[in-house]
């Protein structure tokens, strides 16, 4: 894990240098800027494969890389499409890039993984998303309309362009051959055909390979753990792959969590950690949480702030963990789905709010541990468990005299305590305790006219309608380090408010 910036069509070597100090958080084990003909490319690094051998940027003759993630079947597609190749590092990197040089800029269809990838060759380039957007990636014009930068954050872009639009997940971009989609969600869905019962078996089949593929690294690797069904799922699978799993919970004081996550480490035996916070830890985290999170979205921020807790916890341990994100959007989790009855409605829902998190839940897990030098990753997102999640008829996953996630718990009901397949459904920021305590500070901080006076404003501006005081608190707080414009074409809005 990692982060990449870049100038792209000229290179411009002093201002990819700040952009990559901007970044350091992302990678505090190295940095490199790359000066070519026609481009600089910028890479801080968070060494996790080849400690030794996986520098960035990284070069063949007139071939340069940078790249932010990780390729979980590399040692397959190198042994498949480069068997014959004598390869300098043992890195996921260098295979890309030669991959690149042997299929074109397809080869990113065959890549199973998180990443974000910027390839320069002989004056041309091409930049890439992962299929959901777990990796971040934006872009945009110089003010002298001369460069095209890239970066992995909004922050390193700021100061050096116009205006910043986010790549879209699932596409490349090539400098001669333009844009591309090569990842549909609606076209990897095959409506299945089974029973519920035939699907149990399939459903922890495929999370056990997406956990065990994630288990890759030359580096301890932990687990988030909530003591939530997710999580334990997560964590479950992990144990089957290590000698001693590291475990991580947070939470206030009395937060439901932490005895919940007891319970679930010495179940699993794990070496488990916990951190308590109070409410003057929060507000004293805020602005950090905000300047790394870059946006303000109510939701996202409330959750942002345990999961900024957990990625400081959690890096004084390990450098990668598993979390149980994308979950409630695949299997129908999040406490709004149960209005709906139609089960066609939820299935479109379903598949909008997976394709919404490259800027909601996925930007707030991986802003939250880079700021810490820490590489999340989400086997509930793996492209196959999310193919086969939506396959099912989404009938069994109606809330109407269900328990939500009734078929992932299902699926484990003979792998976990009762009380933990059968915990209800709760956000990260109610189950660690600090969802109503922002939203106490705000109401008390932000007058009626002020918000009015503001909603007001936004709305004629950008077309932003204010949730509440707690947004507009938000607002005002990441404002001293983002600009509008840096803001609202970037920003998603979660819909489980």
């Amino acid at each position: 894990m990692c982060g990449i910036a870049g100038a792209l069509q000229q290179p411009a070597s002093d201002n990819v240098k700040s952009m990559v100090e901007k970044l350091a958080h992302r990678g505090p084990d190295g940095h490199g800027v790359k000066n070519l003909a026609h481009a600089t490319l910028g890479h801080t690094r968070l060494a996790i494969l080849d400690i030794e051998g996986g520098v960035q940027p990284m070069g063949f003759e007139d071939t340069w890389i940078a790249f932010n993630g990780e390729i979980y079947n590399y040692r397959e597609l190198q042994k498949k499409y480069l068997p014959e190749l004598k390869m300098q590092t043992h890195s996921d990197t260098e295979v890309m890039m030669h991959l690149y040089l042997k299929l074109g800029v397809d080869f990113v269809k065959h890549l199973d993984g998180m990443f974000a990838i910027a390839l320069y060759q002989n004056g041309e380039f091409m930049l890439a998303r992962d299929p959901l957007g777990i990796k971040p990636l934006y872009y945009g014009t110089s003010l002298d309309n001369q460069h095209f930068y890239f970066a992995s954050e909004i922050k390193a872009l700021k100061d050096h362009v116009n205006s910043i639009k986010e790549f879209p997940a699932g596409h490349w971009y090539h400098s001669q051959k333009g844009w591309s989609r090569y990842y549909n969600i609606n076209e990897t869905i095959q409506p299945f055909e089974g029973t519920e019962n035939a699907a149990l078996p399939l459903i922890r089949s495929t999370l056990k390979d997406a956990v065990q593929k994630r288990l890759l690294g030359d580096v301890p690797v932990g687990v988030s753990l909530s003591g939530g069904l997710d999580s334990s799922i997560v964590s479950m699978l992990a144990c089957e792959g290590t000698e001693q799993l590291h475990s991580f919970a947070v939470g206030v004081e009395g937060s439901e969590d932490l005895p919940a996550s007891q319970q679930m480490a010495e179940f699993l035996n794990t070496k488990h950690h916990q951190l308590i916070y109070t409410s003057e830890d929060m507000v004293n985290a805020l602005p950090d949480v905000l300047y790394y999170l870059e946006t303000f979205d109510p939701a996202l921020v409330r959750s942002a702030i345990p999961n900024y807790f957990l990625a400081k916890l959690a890096s004084q341990h390990v450098k990668v963990f598993l979390t149980g994100e994308g979950a409630d959007e695949i299997y129908a989790g999040y406490e709004y789905l149960s209005d709906f009855t139609n089960p066609e409605a939820l299935q479109q829902e379903m598949i909008d709010i997976t394709q919404s998190l490259h800027n909601t839940n996925l930007q707030r897990a991986d802003r939250m541990s880079m700021a810490f030098g820490l590489e999340a990753r989400v086997p509930f997102l793996d492209t196959e468990s999310v193919s086969l999640a939506l396959s099912f008829p989404a009938a069994w996953k109606l809330h109407n005299g269900r328990v939500p996630k009734q078929l992932l718990r299902q699926a484990f009901v003979n792998d976990l305590p009762e009380n933990i397949v059968s915990r209800p459904k709760q956000k990260f920021s109610k189950g660690a305790g600090s969802s109503d305590i922002l939203a106490v500070l705000a109401n008390r901080e932000i007058s009626d006219n002020a918000y009015s006076s503001e909603s007001m404003r936004l709305k004629n501006e950008w077309n932003y309608t204010l949730q509440n005081k707690e947004a507009l608190y938000y607002y005002k707080t990441i404002h001293e380090h983002y600009a509008d414009e840096f803001l609202f074409h970037t920003m998603g809005h979660s819909r489980s408010l």
